[in-house]
Order: C-alpha cells, then structure tokens, then sequence
C-alpha cells in the first residue's frame, strides 16, 4: 500500500476552502486504497521522519509553519517525488499579490522565499491551482517552472448543493470575517447604498468603519447550512481586493443559482463554465478529486523523470541601457545558454570584438546585423532595461515580473526574467559572473576611472588626483593606469608632482578589458567601467552620489560602496535635480579617507594569502592620554587602558603606524586582535 503524506500548516477543523479540499482529497485516497495521512508542521524533526516514510509528499500551505524555508529546502534535498498544491500565493510574504493590482506595494517579497518557491515549483513533479487565473498568476511571475501543472476547480460537493426556486430578494449574507481582502469594503458601501435591504455577516467585524443598520453580525455557520442559505438568496456580493486564488463561496453561490455581483478578482470565474454553464461546473467539480489521484498514480508509476527539451537557436538583444546594464545582463545570458542549443547576442557594433573575446559559449553579434536576419532564429528575446524604463514597447521585449516587489540586485532581476523562458534556469546566482583575468606578478598595478557617461555623478576630479598620489605612498611598487574616455575629466593637470608610474588607457573597450583583467584592483564612480571592473571580479571600491547602489550596486566579489548621500542630504534625486544642484554635497562630502577606508576592508578580504602590513584606518581619531588613548571611528568609542608605560609605548607605536607586522603573543596581540575586529586597524597587502 502505498503511503502518501499530505502537509498543511493548519488543522483540518478549519471551515475554509483549503482544508475543506484537503479533507475530500485524503477520504477520496483511502478509498482507493492509499495510506494516507496528514503532518500539520509543529514539529520539524517530526514531519522529516514521516517525509522519510512516505512514497509521496503532497505539499500544501506552509507560510504559518516556522521552519518553512528549512522543510521546503529538506523536500528539494530527497528524491521522494512531491506535488505542490497551491491555494494562495505562499511564495508571496503577504499571501496575497496585493503588488499586481496596487502599485503602492513595493519591496513585499523576501527574496530567499521568492527564489525557493521557483525550485520548489520547477522541482515537483506536478503543480495544482485552483483556477486558469491562478495559475496564470503563478506564470506571470514564474513562467515555464510552473509548466508541469494540473488546474482543480474547487471542490464544491455539489451533491449537498440546495437551490430554491423561490430566493430572498431582501438579504444579502456575507460569510467570514468582514475584511479589506475579502472585499469587505464593497459589502459595506452597497448596503449604504440599499438601505432596503438586510446585509447579514456570519462572521465578526474586521473592518475599522462605522456599520450601516441596516447590517447585522451571527456567528459562523457550517458549510451545509451555508449552502442551505445560499440556496434561497438572490443576490451575492464577491468583490475581493485581492487575486482570490478560487473563491469557493463564490463558487457555490454561482452553483447555488444566485446572482454575481463581482469583479474580476476570482479565480473561480476564469473557468469556460462561468457564467452560462452550470452543468458542465457540477460535471468538472465532481470530477477533480479523481483528476487529482490519477495524477498520483501516474506518478508512483513512473520511474523516470523526462528530460527537457532544450530552446533551438536563441537571439538576445540588450539594446536600452548603459555599459554597465550589459554587464548586469551577462550572468541571465549564461544561465539561458545552458538550456539553448546555440545563442547569440547581440551588441552595439562598437562593442562586438569586446564581448566576442570574453564571453564565453555565447556567439556575439551586431545588433544591426541580427535585425536583418532574424527570421534564422527560433526565439528572439529582448532584454531591454531593467526597471523598463521605456515600458515594454520594444519588440520581444521581456517583462520583469520582480520589479517593485522583491528588493534585490539588477543582475538578479535579469536572472529571474529569463528563468521563466525554461523550467531548468535555477535562478540562484552560483558564484561572481566574471571573465577571465590575468593579473601578471611582474607588473602588478591597479586601475582608476574618475569619469563617467553623466559627469555630475563623479567624485571631483582633484580628489581623485589626491589620492592616486596617496595610493604611490601607500603601494610604492604598484603603477597606477587611469581609463580615460573622450569625455572625461583631465585630471594630469591635479597632480601636484610628477606621476610617471601612471599611464592612461585612451583607447576603446578591447583595450579596457585587457586593463582591467590584470588589474589588483579598481576604484571608480557609478559609471559602467565599475561595471566592467565587476565582470573581471577585480576587488573594487565604487563612489555613488545623487543615485544610490540599491540594485545598481558593483557586484563582484570584494567591493565596498560608498553613498555619499546617505546622512548628508535627503533630497530625493532626479535628473531634473541633479542638473540643478550646484554644491552635489553627496559627491564633495567624501573625502580621501573615507574611500582609502573601503580600499583597505576590499584589499584585506580580497588577498588574504599575500604579505600584509598594519595600517591605521584613516578615519579613526586618536585622543591620547597619560594612562589610556580613547579611539573614535565614526559614532564609535573605544577606551584603551594603559597597564604599564611598556605597554603604553607599544599601543601609541601601533596607533601612529610605527608597527607593521601583527605581533604574535602577548597583550600587544590581543589589542591588536581587537582592533583588526573593529576596523580600526587593517591588515592591508603589500603587494611585494
């Protein structure tokens, strides 16, 4: 007998939909001679031994289990095939997509759910929805991962079902808590507007309004004598705010034979049999449970999972945007490359041989080139920009189904974009996109750009000059080479000295690749050299102004971002305001030490292994006394007490840069130690 185990984060007494479902589904499995049993997810140790036992798990609702994230992880983990069966929108925080149909609604998904659910979906060896609405949902968001899929009317037993020839024209119920996802607000506002009729709530008072009179509260009735009152109505009101993944009451009151005041929120009514069908509803809601364990058998039946097929000829166009926004692209590029059978891309011709030398497996083209001959291709997918700015106006563009809704880079975005084309994208960025680098020990340097495309996001030039000089101290054997576009800043004439250790890279990005991809590291404003800086996964540090990281952040592995804006203006920046703005505080306001600061927790990450020094931050103050020093780094305060004047010498000696080598034993260590922690003192690589 085979054993199937169902998980639901709610008991089964519950009167709601979901578990009114589960519990047909489970007697339905007994009588056709399946073990079958519930697992409620009280207990984590628990529920994995029963997940052990089983030959297949049912999945249902988990967003009020604790250890959610961990069970769905541990399922992905087994091979024991899995149905997920979906009544709300669990990878969604709130449940409840509020972002689709409010664009107030922002930043609402945590991302570690949002990208679990796509392998939780993609991963199960079938998917059921309550509605062809609620699974489109579920596409828009996930595309191809939630393919695999069965939609389930709801299961109405339609066999208790009690309609009346004769219906009361004066009472309209309401069933449930009166609340603002319900459509609770609708309700109320048409029983203000029918003071003639009599509104009936079996449930309690949710909403924070003053109630009509003409409206009364009861206690909450079972399903029978809901339908038995369903029955004798009239008219029903269904207007809920929300995607109502089904909507059984709205099912049953269309069943029921009353009349639909309703919007076009309800899963149930996306069915071809609303609204002119009843027969054929009663015929599919009869017949979903059995749909449902056939599918189960099938699965216990078959022993291998079919492979996917892989897209044929793939053309990708990324014609909106800056450099940087390239680069942002390239890690979805590679994942769609896995599932395609040949890809190209296609680049501003400018940019062929740049891209053409350093990405890999993926065939470049130019983009006018690939206009006139795209009728080679089999799929054609535009990129355009993230957010789109431009809209979706632009041919094959792709929508970006996470904007506005889950808080995260633009690289991830773009990822999370093409894996709805194929259900094996994982949408999970595995490691650094990066090219390949060749950083050469013979001639080891670093890079600089003070440029960018938009002038006015630059830290000023002068600084820039400023700590390049610093950099020759600090680094004596390191050369420095400035990536100097047509359009950038002079910054030979801020030097105050001769810098013959720098040389300026003036020509186009074949050129620039080959720079960056030997370079130690790079520092540089919110422009797409950065960006590419990123792509070799060259330690970098970036300066924003006006425009902060967020999803634009640099992205490879060692970095450090500077937002000069934060805490020192609070203007809201648009381009409006940015050419407007005469003193860009948010730019001025960072100085050299503060940038030195992100170099040295860059460098100290990014090159353990190397022979290091100790260096001061250079944004700590020292106030030295005669038997402690007190040490401020930002709103920070240390108090460092002298036991000794031996110890006393050491401390001042290590606080003035006088010691490089980190001690080994003694009390001197364990300051050290200390230090290092807080960041106060850097072990900073020499670059021998």
């Amino acid at each position: 007998m085979k054993k199937i185990l169902f998980l639901h984060d709610t008991f089964l007494e519950t009167p709601r939909g979901a578990e009114l479902t589960i519990k047909e589904l489970m007697t339905l499995g007994e009588a056709k001679n399946y073990s079958v049993s519930v697992d409620f997810l009280k207990n984590f140790e628990e529920t994995k031994n029963q997940i052990l036992k089983a030959d297949l798990v049912v999945l249902n609702s988990t967003s009020r289990c604790h250890f959610e994230l961990e069970l769905i992880a541990y399922l992905l983990s087994l091979p024991i095939p899995f149905i997920k069966v979906e009544y709300d929108y669990n990878f969604c925080v709130r449940r409840n997509i509020l972002c689709t149909v409010d664009y107030n609604v922002r930043s609402c998904c945590n991302p570690d759910k949002f990208h679990l659910f796509r392998k939780l979906f993609s991963n199960a060896a079938l998917n059921v929805f309550q509605s062809p609405k609620h699974y489109q949902s579920h596409f828009d968001f996930y595309g191809e991962a939630v393919s695999n899929h069965l939609i389930m009317p709801p299961t109405v037993d339609v066999n208790k079902l009690k309609p009346y020839k004769e219906k009361d024209e004066s009472t309209i119920p309401f069933f449930g808590d009166l609340n603002f996802l319900k459509g609770g607000h609708e309700y109320v506002t048409y029983a203000e507007e029918h003071p003639n009729l009599n509104f009936k709530v079996f449930g309690k008072n949710r909403l924070r309004r003053e109630m009509p009179k003409n409206m009364t509260f009861h206690e909450p009735v079972p399903n029978t004598e809901v339908l038995e009152i369903l029955g004798k109505t009239k008219q029903f009101i269904c207007k809920p705010v929300w995607p109502e993944p089904s909507g059984r009451l709205a099912a049953e009151a269309f069943l029921s034979g009353c009349e639909i005041l309703s919007n076009d929120r309800i899963g149930t009514f996306s069915f071809d049999f609303y609204p002119d069908n009843v027969e054929m509803a009663k015929a599919e809601m009869l017949q979903a449970p059995e749909n449902f364990w056939n599918a189960i058998s099938e699965i216990l039946n078959t022993s291998k999972k079919s492979e996917n097929k892989k897209l044929k000829k793939v053309l990708v166009y990324k014609s909106y945007g800056g450099l940087g926004d390239i680069f942002f692209a390239i890690p979805a590029i590679y994942k769609l490359a896995e599932v395609s059978e040949e890809l190209h891309f296609a680049v501003s011709p400018r940019l062929v041989d740049f891209f053409g030398k350093h990405l890999k497996g993926v065939k470049v083209v130019s983009e006018p080139d690939a206009r006139n001959d795209e009728s080679n291709y089999n799929n054609i997918y535009e990129l355009g920009n993230y957010p789109a700015f431009r809209g979706y106006d632009l041919p094959h563009a792709l929508k970006y189904p996470t904007h506005k809704k889950v808080k995260q880079h633009a690289i991830q975005h773009y990822i999370d974009t093409v894996s709805k084309l194929h259900i094996d994208i994982d949408n999970h960025l595995e490691s650094y996109p990066y090219f390949e680098n060749n950083k050469n020990a013979s001639n080891p340097y670093f890079v600089v750009h003070h440029g960018a495309g938009f002038l006015l996001k630059i830290w000023p030039t002068e600084k820039y000059a400023a700590l390049i000089e610093k950099l020759r101290e600090i680094f004596p054997n390191l050369d420095c080479k400035i990536i100097m576009g047509p359009d950038d800043p002079n910054i030979a004439q801020y030097f105050s000295k001769l810098m013959p250790h720098v040389e300026f890279i003036t020509g186009g990005m074949v050129e620039v690749g080959e720079t960056m991809a030997g370079a130690l590291f790079h520092i540089g404003n919110d422009a797409g050299i950065t960006h590419v800086a990123g792509a070799f996964n060259v330690p970098s540090v970036g300066i924003y102004g006006p425009t902060g990281p967020g999803s634009w952040g640099s992205f490879a592995q060692h970095n450090e971002l500077i937002w000069g804006k934060k805490g020192v203006c609070n203007l809201k920046c648009n381009y409006d305001v940015i050419l407007n703005c005469a003193h860009r505080i948010c730019l001025t306001s960072v100085t050299k030490e503060r940038v030195l600061e992100a170099l040295y927790k860059v460098l100290q990450r990014a090159y353990p292994q190397n022979d290091s020094q100790l260096r001061l931050n250079p944004q700590v103050v020292i106030d030295f006394g005669k038997k402690d020093c007190l040490v401020k780094l930002g709103d920070n305060e240390l108090l460092l007490e002298y036991h000794n004047d031996a110890m006393k010498n050491k401390v001042e000696a290590l606080l003035s840069n006088e010691i490089s080598k980190a001690p080994n034993t003694g009390d001197l260590k364990m300051v050290t130690d200390v230090l290092v922690q807080q960041n106060i003192i850097f072990n900073v690589p020499t670059f021998a």
